[in-house]
């Protein structure tokens, strides 16, 4: 069952931003096992400068990137013609990160660690929108 909602979006490439490798990684690895197409980025000016870039259908991206975060790399591309779903993903639970994402609007979010499931399901409903 968990892969059940990834394979109805097999042909789905996902753009991950995160400056932890090592969840960079395990997302990776965890998509393409449920056969996503998956990009990995190391920051927000990273993936914005990657001709890959063009080619993801969805953006999972961490909050708190160095550099640009992840909520504004989610409202630039929101302002151009590149937009795509996404889904913030976050360590952190203090009142400053919780404010940035309360303000940054209607975009999912998920606390890191999170389930396979919970993943699948956010991803499923971002690309369903």
């Amino acid at each position: 069952m968990m892969h059940a909602l990834a394979m109805n979006q097999a042909v789905a490439t996902v753009a991950i931003v995160d400056d932890d490798e090592s969840v960079r990684h395990a997302l990776r690895q965890l998509l393409r096992a449920a056969d996503y197409k998956a990009l990995t980025f190391a920051s927000a000016e990273e993936f914005l400068d990657s001709p890959d870039s063009d080619q993801a259908d969805c953006l999972i991206v961490d909050v708190n990137l160095p550099g640009m975060s992840g909520v504004a790399l989610v409202q630039l591309l929101s302002g151009q013609s590149r937009r795509m779903p996404a889904l913030l993903i976050t360590a952190r639970d203090d009142a400053t990160t919780l404010e940035v994402m309360r303000r940054a609007g209607p975009i999912p979010h998920l606390r890191k660690p999170f389930s396979d499931e919970a993943l699948f399901v956010a991803i499923s409903q971002a690309l369903n929108r």
